[in-house]
């Protein structure tokens, strides 16, 4: 792959620092009917402690610096800040403020790995990214594997704790390497020299990815966040077995980036794009049927193959579109807006229905809805497609 030249962090960090934000990303899934007992939470006030770090996750985006390893390191400051405050927190409401500032530090994380990403990488650019954000799978895949491994012998504060060291490590590391290569951190913010200059998103191109970026941060969220509590009620009654099915949807997830890195190789983006979601929107609808952890696990291994090429062909089609720093940071933290938004509703529904069945009408709409807003054509890059 043709690449620009390499500045600080280095591409072993990115990874890194991609999984420690699938980590995080992911983490309210598997311990959430943990947070429900202790806290005493029904599911819309569970539901808000996903509001919280989705919205810190958005703050993050919205204000990523062009100076983008200065905002890999902030992240990774708010991320050990954040989610170190949440494992000492002792009622939902800190829990929120903990989480909130650990979401604004995997927002800035997310952006400013993946602009990067997007600047550097100029030949099968979704190939590329796809292949990048198989780390953030594997830690979103490794949160539901770590909850089922370690709380049954650990307290969930201390498991936490550990999480939260993991950024003081990323940080450490950043920190060596920018004080190390002050040419490499100048490439760091500049890596433009193949891209050509960043010209900036018309007003239609902005509105067309911010409304994928909406409705696939709510839709993903929705999936991932519910599963282990829809698994416990509709499935096994166990809590381990339960964080398994989360668990089997995020192996999905990214081992489906693998494969769909390999795919756009030889398909285009938009083509991987709109089938990935004509595929979760009937999957969706099957999970919502099932009645056996048998069906919903393996409705969650389908979902997360089908959702897997969603985000890598969407960001390369962005990128593309030769976005500023800001624009691209924006329309990334606006997935942060779904993922708020759409779980908590979920909750809200699930609560005044009693069902968490119907409450998964949510986010096959959204599936729909994206559906139908791939299918319009804007930009010169999709129009080649």
């Amino acid at each position: 792959m043709e690449r620009s030249k390499i500045g600080a962090p280095s591409q072993g960090l990115m990874h890194f620092g991609l999984m420690l934000a699938g980590l995080g990303t992911a983490l309210l899934g598997p311990i959430l009917p943990l947070l429900a007992k202790q806290w005493g939470m029904a599911d819309a006030q569970s539901g808000l402690l996903m509001t919280a770090k989705f919205c810190g996750a958005f703050l993050g985006g919205v204000t990523v610096s062009p100076k983008l390893r200065w905002s890999l390191l902030v992240g990774l400051v708010a991320g050990a800040a954040g989610f170190g405050g949440f494992a000492v927190s002792p009622s939902m409401g800190l829990g929120c403020v903990g989480l909130f500032v650990g979401g604004f530090g995997l927002g800035q994380i997310i952006t400013s790995i993946n602009i990067l990403a997007g600047r550097r990488f100029t030949a099968h650019r979704g190939s590329a990214l796809s292949l990048l954000n198989f780390s953030f799978s594997l830690g979103a895949m490794l949160s539901a594997l770590l909850a089922a491994w370690l709380l049954p012998h650990f307290v969930l504060r201390g498991v936490l704790a550990g999480f939260a060291g993991l950024f003081v490590i990323g940080l450490l590391v950043l920190w060596m390497q920018m004080r190390g290569e002050v040419s490499g951190a100048e490439d760091f913010d500049a890596v433009s020299t193949e891209t050509g200059p960043q010209t900036g998103l018309s007003g239609r191109v902005y509105f067309y990815f911010a409304g994928l970026l909406v409705l696939y941060g709510g839709l993903e969220t929705c999936l991932s966040g519910w599963l282990t509590t829809f698994a416990l009620r509709y499935g096994d009654k166990t809590l381990t077995v339960s964080e398994y099915t989360t668990l089997l949807l995020w192996m999905a997830l990214t081992f489906g980036r693998l494969g769909a890195s390999a795919l756009m190789l030889h398909v285009g983006e938009k083509t991987a794009q709109r089938w990935s979601l004509a595929l979760a929107a009937g999957f969706t609808a099957a999970l919502a049927m099932a009645h056996s952890a048998g069906a919903i696990a393996g409705f969650a291994v389908l979902l997360g193959l089908s959702l897997a090429p969603f985000f890598p062909a969407t960001f390369a089609l962005l990128m593309a579109e030769r976005p500023t720093a800001r624009q691209a940071g924006i329309v990334v933290a606006v997935s942060g807006l779904g993922a708020a938004a759409l779980p908590w509703m979920m909750g809200v529904i699930s609560t005044r229905t009693g069902s968490l069945q119907l409450a998964l009408a949510l986010p096959f709409a959204a599936a729909l809805g994206l559906l139908a807003v791939s299918l319009i054509t804007t930009g010169t890059r999709q129009a080649e497609d």
